[in-house]
């Protein structure tokens, strides 16, 4: 495909058009289906990172591209909301509006934005929602947020290829299995960490089984008793506590083979030159953006508007849940740091004094995000809590992947991060299993998402590192 387009494009400038186009195209009802949107956007930005366009004009392309194609179709469905059944495509399949609507009663306005990165259903929402007189002024500002979000998802790692191909025919030696053993490892993580999710819940087969074997063993009976929650709604959190028991280990295994070695691990040496070869100027910025977004201020940003709306609300076993395991991992981050006193591959004069293990940002962004996953999770039925909680990971990868980037971590860093973050999400799950009396009330969730991410650009343009 990237042959094919070096072949028909004129001058490499067309390609912010043909992002553009593609982008477009992708989010136009019905059509959207038909166009293979990831691999053109992936062929247009690798061929623009090999030409070294800028990666700004790229983002915005995709992102103008997307604002328009979803606009139209809302447009479309808000005013031809009678006649879009009896035309076709949707005569012959009515089950695509049906499944568009399901998916948008499901998630309201969030639909707009997971939506975005569904691909069943990515170009009927818009269309779903203009039928169903969502407010116009409402779909702008989500359609404007997940475009923001959908853009450099899409374009990025495109652009990356494109920039890097030639030089990933030369890795140092010995860095291809470590990068195969990343990605390997990265996904097997995720489908596990989804498959036991699935099955931990009250539909699931093991806590059947297990539930079964509480009743004819008094001594399992006991313990099924004691995890039981205040609310009778909830169900047991064997999710959370078999999360406690494989994080905790592999923590402290990870920890203690980590403060065995002299120095870095053989795998961390050996990504870390392959990035040194890279040339990820383009990235860089961005990855400095993440590191603000990521530290002390930006944390406060995000979370600020969501404490004053729990706070107002008076649903303080969330309020308090959050601010424990925001403070906790704080703590914990620091003594970890003092108790390996490993050294960074490079230390900016903001990191001075800060030791490398375990990555703080990692361990910030699993407890913040994978906690916010999780309350919205208790808000769906266990069937359709998978989607949130896969935002919240491809959220924190990146967050963890910058760390490398801008050269303040280890790869073992962000391992030891992810691995004591995920500790203190099992810990603060279950407590608040245990003590919450009531659930958190339904929340304002574009308002107070906007809130929050006008003050994290605020806190990225114009304050310095914390």
């Amino acid at each position: 495909m990237t042959d094919w387009m070096t072949a028909f494009v004129p001058s490499p400038s067309w390609l912010f058009l043909i992002v553009a186009a593609i982008s477009l195209v992708e989010s136009l009802a019905v059509v959207g289906l038909l166009v293979p949107g990831v691999v053109l956007i992936t062929a247009a930005a690798s061929l623009a990172g090999h030409h070294e366009l800028p990666i700004l004009g790229l983002l915005g392309a995709a992102f103008i591209g997307a604002v328009v194609g979803d606009g139209l179709s809302f447009l479309f469905g808000y005013y031809q909301r009678q006649r879009i059944p009896h035309i076709r495509p949707f005569r012959s399949h009515p089950e695509w509006l049906a499944r568009g609507a399901r998916f948008f009663q499901r998630y309201g306005v969030l639909s707009v934005l997971i939506g975005r990165f569904v691909g069943p259903v990515r170009p009927i929402i818009p269309l779903v929602a203009g039928m169903l007189h969502m407010r116009p002024a409402t779909f702008l500002w989500t359609n404007l947020g997940s475009a923001l979000l959908w853009a450099p998802v899409y374009v990025l790692p495109g652009y990356l290829l494109g920039r890097t191909w030639q030089q990933l025919f030369d890795l140092p030696s010995g860095s291809q299995r470590w990068l195969v053993l990343l990605a390997v490892m990265i996904v097997v993580l995720t489908l596990v960490f989804s498959l036991l999710r699935s099955q931990l819940t009250r539909q699931g087969r093991v806590y059947r089984l297990l539930a079964g074997l509480a009743r004819r063993h008094p001594r399992l009976r006991r313990l099924w008793l004691a995890l039981r929650s205040t609310r009778p709604e909830a169900e047991l959190p064997l999710a959370s506590l078999a999360l406690l028991l494989v994080s905790l280990a592999a923590l402290s295994g990870w920890t203690l083979w980590v403060l065995n070695q002299d120095g870095p691990l053989a795998m961390d040496r050996q990504l870390q030159a392959l990035l040194l070869n890279l040339p990820l100027m383009p990235l860089i910025h961005v990855a400095e953006w993440m590191a603000k977004a990521g530290d002390a201020l930006g944390v406060l940003a995000l979370v600020a508007p969501w404490a004053v709306w729990l706070t107002r609300r008076r649903a303080y076993a969330v309020l308090l849940h959050m601010t424990a395991a925001l403070g906790g991992i704080a703590l914990a981050n620091t003594l970890f740091k003092q108790m390996a006193g490993r050294v960074r591959p490079d230390i900016p004069d903001y990191l001075s004094g800060s030791f490398s293990y375990p990555s703080a940002h990692t361990s910030t962004a699993v407890v913040l995000y994978g906690l916010t996953a999780a309350f919205v999770a208790d808000a769906l039925p266990a069937r359709h809590r998978a989607p949130v909680y896969w935002l919240a990971i491809l959220i924190c990868i990146p967050m963890a992947l910058s760390r490398l980037v801008i050269g303040v971590h280890w790869l073992s860093d962000l391992v030891g991060g992810a691995l004591l973050g995920l500790v203190a999400c099992a810990l603060v799950r279950l407590s608040y299993h245990r003590f919450a009396r009531h659930a958190p009330p339904p929340a304002p969730w574009l308002a107070l998402s906007l809130a929050s991410l006008t003050l994290l650009a605020g806190r990225i343009l114009w304050l310095p590192h914390a």
